[in-house]
């Protein structure tokens, strides 16, 4: 298919970046965009037609965090499972984490898993690398190798790099190398055995809670070096009300900082685990009702620059178990679309915000190409139906795993194609 040149006609493209959103026919030659008419005159003789009307357009979604569980964990997840479970959630690429087993330190498994990658039918794969050998939090990668083998960004996500002075060291270094740093912002004797939110549930439920200046402790010290040395920072999963204050005010200082948050921090909160369900725990955990109207603020005024699903794949042996033996994590690729359309909705922000959220900005934050359909830029498209109401069959997901926190849940809008360098990789 990606040898043919492809037209999709009568949708309505939505591009933030080229300030379009209007119905248009768009070309597709040699895996590239070779012309968008707002007339819709493109003709489809000696092309595959696919017939938009209705539909909405937009550059193809993009996840700067997953987590793919290969090498090491092919049980829960592998390459194949999960760059398909992404395309089928209408994600054109992905940023995979380094917490495999072995961790991604060494410029040598960067590269393989990219070389591995080019051979599957799914979402593009950008690799991340360890800040810190075995994720240890001590002695920092090769930077520079790694950058060469293709990694984008550098982070021990799953754990926080503690001492403050090696942490300077990964952000004068990564900036250097221009890798970017996402830091999994969360102090270690704070959260040590929490199984969950610490507050009035945790007590009920009789669990050992984290609070949630566990993490924004953390995130202060990081925003604070990334001021001393001047050098762009990242904070995963944001989930407190006190972290997106501090964000807010040296975003004003002109601190280079990004964030991101997850769905289901955007949907559920800690009174959701109250039946003790362990597709409901995660790290770090649900928070409370105040922390979570706190996160729909921040996207409404644009503090927070993303979302990310932390596609956490964990297989029935991790989360069938008493909760506080259960593992952290929740799968999401195939539900992050529906949920953020349902969030711009409620919010009154329009898709325009959805295509920031999930697309441009992540594009932007990464550096890498995307996030617009200009002229001559990959054809990495979703075609996405905002009208289909369903709801949500975690066994039919292309991931391998089935923890998801949304089983069972109605969602708005469905991915009817995605496409990859011209190629569609998945169809409803």
């Amino acid at each position: 298919m990606s040898g043919q040149p492809i037209v999709i006609k009568n949708g309505r493209l939505i591009d933030p970046a080229q300030k379009i959103d209007h119905l248009a026919d768009i070309l597709i030659e040699d895996g590239r965009v070779a012309g968008i008419d707002l007339e819709s005159r493109i003709g489809s003789e000696g092309r595959v037609a696919i017939e938009a009307r209705g539909l909405w357009i937009f550059p193809g979604l993009i996840d700067i965090h997953v987590h793919l569980r290969e090498p090491g964990h092919e049980y829960k997840e592998d390459l194949a499972s999960g760059l398909a479970a992404a395309a089928a959630g209408g994600f054109t690429s992905v940023l995979a984490m380094p917490n495999t087993s072995p961790p991604i330190d060494q410029a040598e498994l960067v590269s393989s898993l990219l070389g591995k990658a080019k051979d599957i039918k799914g979402a593009r794969l950008y690799q991340s690398a360890a800040m810190t050998r075995g994720l240890k939090g001590g002695e920092l990668t090769e930077y520079n190798e790694l950058k060469e083998a293709g990694a984008v960004a550098v982070t021990d996500d799953g754990r926080w790099v503690a001492d403050s002075s090696v942490m300077r060291r990964v952000l004068g270094y990564a900036k250097v190398c221009n890798l970017l740093p996402l830091t999994h912002a969360q102090e270690g004797s704070l959260s040590k055995d929490g199984q969950i939110h610490e507050g009035r549930v945790s007590t009920k439920l009789g669990l050992r809670g984290f609070p949630a200046e566990a993490e924004s402790i953390a995130v202060y010290r990081d925003l604070a070096l990334a001021g001393l040395t001047d050098a762009p920072i990242h904070i995963c999963h944001v989930s407190s009300a006190l972290s997106l204050e501090l964000i807010r005010q040296f975003k004003a200082r002109g601190v280079q900082v990004t964030c991101e948050t997850a769905p289901h921090y955007l949907f559920l909160t800690d009174q959701d685990v109250m039946g003790y369900d362990t597709d409901r725990k995660m790290n770090p955990p649900l928070r409370a009702a105040s922390d979570q109207k706190a996160l729909r603020e921040a996207i409404m005024d644009g503090t927070i620059d993303l979302i990310a699903t932390d596609h956490a794949p964990h297989s029935i042996l991790e989360k069938e178990c008493e909760f506080m033996e259960a593992s952290f994590g929740v799968i999401g690729l195939e539900t992050a679309l529906s949920l953020t359309h349902e969030l711009t909705e409620d919010l009154k922000l329009g898709p325009n915000k959805l295509v920031q959220l999930l697309s441009l900005n992540p594009a932007k934050t990464l550096g890498i190409p995307g996030g617009t359909l200009n002229l001559g830029s990959p054809a990495d498209i979703t075609i996405f139906s905002p009208d289909f109401t369903s709801r949500y069959d975690v066994e039919t997901s292309k991931s391998k795993s089935r923890n998801s926190p949304f089983k069972g849940r109605p969602l708005r809008g469905k991915v009817l194609k995605t496409i990859v360098g011209g190629e569609i990789v998945y169809e409803a």
